[in-house]
């Protein structure tokens, strides 16, 4: 019984530990990630339309789902807006949902649980650094502590210019090439702190560094 109720309490204290160690960066990052909260820049006001040529998009996208299930575009429809505005206001979340006809709740719903839609502003370049495992043990810290040494910013903030955003993130399926990172689009593997440092002087000087190294 003893040695029972010892190893409950190590099980429980380590659970402890993993969670206080290891909580979602997007959720830090978002203030609550099931939360909205109106702010100067993100409210129901926040002006936000389509542009014609993504309203057309729209149409495009709808069109590939069976008649009467425009809900089943929420997803892309939600990504063109956040392409088009650099980030998910409220508002834009609205205009989704009005242009699908369906419950802003249905557009809330998938914007807070999928953590690529971001719900509050970032960067022109927007870093996510993989800390999983793999990453992990390929040294990500140090990939980590470059890009803040470099940019002068903790994870969750943002370069005064806005040029940068930092966010740790869950695996990106990259593993194989570890440690890594997400910059918009783009994957940038096998770093080492140089690279890390090559890849943002070279996105600051406008340029499109290569991924792999």
């Amino acid at each position: 019984m003893f040695l029972a109720s010892v190893f409950r309490s190590a099980v429980s204290q380590t659970a402890r530990q993993v969670r206080n160690l290891h909580q979602s960066a997007a959720r830090a990052a978002a203030g609550g990630i099931f939360v909205h909260r109106d702010t100067a820049e993100n409210n129901p006001e926040t002006p936000f339309e389509f542009t014609a040529e993504n309203l057309k998009r729209i149409d495009a996208i709808i069109s590939m789902y069976p008649e009467g299930h425009k809900q089943a575009a929420t997803i892309p429809v939600l990504d063109l807006a956040q392409r088009q505005h650099g980030w998910l206001p409220i508002s834009a979340m609205n205009k989704v949902a009005e242009v699908l006809q369906i419950p802003p709740m249905r557009v809330y719903e998938v914007a807070t649980f999928y953590t690529m839609f971001l719900r509050q502003p970032v960067g022109k370049f927007h870093i996510q650094i993989c800390t999983t495992t793999p990453c992990m043990l390929c040294n990500s810290d140090s990939i980590l502590e470059a890009i803040q040494n470099k940019l002068g910013i903790k994870v969750g903030g943002m370069t005064a210019d806005k040029m940068f955003s930092l966010i740790e993130v869950e695996c990106l399926g990259a593993c194989v090439n570890a440690p890594m990172v997400q910059i918009n689009d783009n994957y940038y593997e096998d770093l080492s702190p140089k690279d890390i440092e090559q890849i943002i002087d070279e996105l600051k000087a406008g340029k499109v560094p290569p991924g792999p190294r």
